[in-house]
């Protein structure tokens, strides 16, 4: 199994499947695809899907998890320079909202699958994990964020990535609009309102699409 895992060959088979899954989710969802479209537009053998996935949901939520795992590289690097818990949670939404801007079919085929993000102690979501348990134990947050924070951030931070998509704003409608969102959001994880107006701006403040 770890020399299949080296193989470029299966590397490059995984790549093309994913491949093939980016461009077809990004214009339905996962039920209206067969696995015969997929492996079509990868220029594989079926027998190959099934040698990376137990079915085309798992598929599905494999394809989501690689652009997910692409918006995680992007908040890491853009949050690299801040020491603030706060604002590197914000900094997390404000990656979301310009990735959807930028990369709208992309961010769509996330958007139909959240199985990727749906536990807090899943792989993806250990950056806002780290982020939040900080803020908790410097007194930033309400205690419910300890249980319950993970989930309303990222419900949040889907409903910004919707609202990009959806509503293709112009950068400055959405610039706004993320304002909007970071100051209910913090609010509701407790964040002192001088805190939250003084992250927001700061956010906002190098938010680029």
């Amino acid at each position: 199994m770890a020399t299949q895992a080296l193989s470029p060959r299966i590397q490059r088979t995984r790549a093309a499947l994913i491949a093939a899954g980016l461009d077809l989710l990004a214009a339905r969802p996962i039920d209206a695809i067969a696995i015969d479209e997929v492996v079509v537009a990868a220029g594989v053998a079926k027998g190959s899907f099934f040698n990376h996935f137990a079915d085309k949901h798992a598929f599905a939520a494999a394809v989501a998890a690689e652009v997910r795992a692409e918006v995680e590289a992007e908040v890491a690097a853009a949050n690299a320079a801040r020491t603030d818990p706060v604002a590197r949670i914000a900094g997390g939404m404000a990656v979301a909202a310009a990735y959807a801007l930028r990369e709208p079919r992309r961010a769509r085929v996330l958007l139909r699958d959240q199985s990727v993000a749906a536990a807090a102690d899943h792989p993806l979501n250990r950056g806002l994990r780290a982020d939040i348990d900080a803020a908790l134990a410097a007194g930033l947050l309400r205690f419910e964020a300890a249980t319950s924070g993970i989930a309303y951030w990222l419900g949040l931070c889907q409903v910004v990535m919707i609202l990009m998509t959806d509503a293709r704003p112009s950068p400055a409608e959405g610039q706004a609009r993320l304002g909007e969102m970071l100051a209910m959001g913090l609010a509701g994880l407790g964040v002192a309102d001088a805190h939250a107006a003084a992250v927001i701006e700061q956010v906002l403040a190098g938010w680029r699409v």
